[in-house]
């Protein structure tokens, strides 16, 4: 495909998305937005995609022969805790330093304009509520690294804002005073889903979840909700499914899924439904919102 063809796809998908949201809008419709790692690069954080591009943003882990599955693993709170929170702990501080681009602003306006809207995401940066989304609209299936929770029993679920963790960068291992359960002084972690953790407390995600739930269940099924997903590959495809499963459960609805690499449709029964946007998602979210 020459850059012209291409270009010109981009064009007719921007108007046939634009359509679907200004249908939405004037037809009683609401505004899912669905998101994964790839609304953040955006604004400037890291792409984890394959080991290079998690070793290009943490050099050390490069010699050590770990990629991110291997550091995002709880064994580590128990193995070496000083060694998690390096990672976690420059994480949280790049998350609390990142400005979320304009996209995020421009979908807000959009929901706030409809009216009737909900945000899932797998993302862990707390970069809708940053953008002003209300806390109670924005579901974190995977949890939220601005909440902590203790590594060693079931006790409540705690604000990360009070701490800081100071992180060497050349071996990323943190030092000082690491986080500490507020309840029992046993070391803390992130609240954030990681690879095998048999630990992760679910209760605020299900909290969350089932406010999503009574939402989806009050909505009109016939009506053309607009379902708009933006950087949600097929790596980690727990965003692709729930925007399908949408898709599915309002038979009158459309998904504008936006992936520079990804913007295929997984279910061929739902292809004339789903708009592929190849495309970052702030310059497909600009392009959007002249029309919408």
């Amino acid at each position: 495909m020459t850059s012209q063809t291409h270009s010109a796809s981009i064009d007719v998908a921007i108007a046939r998305a634009t359509a679907a949201v200004r249908r939405a809008r004037e037809h009683g419709g609401a505004v899912f937005v669905t998101a994964g790692a790839g609304m953040g690069v955006d604004s400037g954080l890291p792409d984890f995609r394959g080991p290079e591009g998690f070793w290009n943003a943490y050099p050390p882990y490069r010699h050590l022969g770990l990629d991110f599955t291997d550091l995002a693993n709880p064994r580590w709170f128990k193995d070496d805790a000083a060694f998690a929170w390096g990672f976690y702990g420059h994480r949280l501080h790049l998350y609390r330093s990142t400005a979320p681009h304009e996209g995020y602003g421009l979908l807000k306006a959009l929901c706030d304009d409809v009216g009737t809207y909900a945000v899932l995401t797998s993302n862990v940066d707390g970069a809708f509520v940053k953008a002003g989304f209300h806390d109670d609209s924005v579901l974190t299936i995977h949890g939220d690294i601005h909440r902590l929770q203790c590594t060693r029993a079931a006790h409540e679920c705690w604000s990360a804002n009070d701490i800081d963790v100071e992180v060497d960068p050349a071996t990323f291992r943190a030092h000082g005073v690491l986080p500490t359960c507020p309840t029992c002084g046993a070391v803390a972690r992130p609240n954030i889903l990681m690879f095998g953790d048999d630990h992760f407390d679910s209760g605020p995600t299900d909290v969350a979840e089932g406010r999503f739930s009574e939402f989806v269940a009050g909505l009109d099924v016939d009506a053309p909700h607009v379902i708009i997903e933006c950087g949600a590959g097929t790596a980690i495809p727990s965003v692709r499914r729930a925007g399908e499963g949408l898709l599915r459960h309002f038979t009158n609805s459309q998904l504008v899924r936006i992936n520079v690499r990804e913007a295929h449709v997984d279910d061929a029964r739902l292809a004339d439904r789903v708009i592929g946007i190849s495309s970052g998602a702030k310059a497909a979210l600009v392009q959007l919102a002249v029309g919408w």
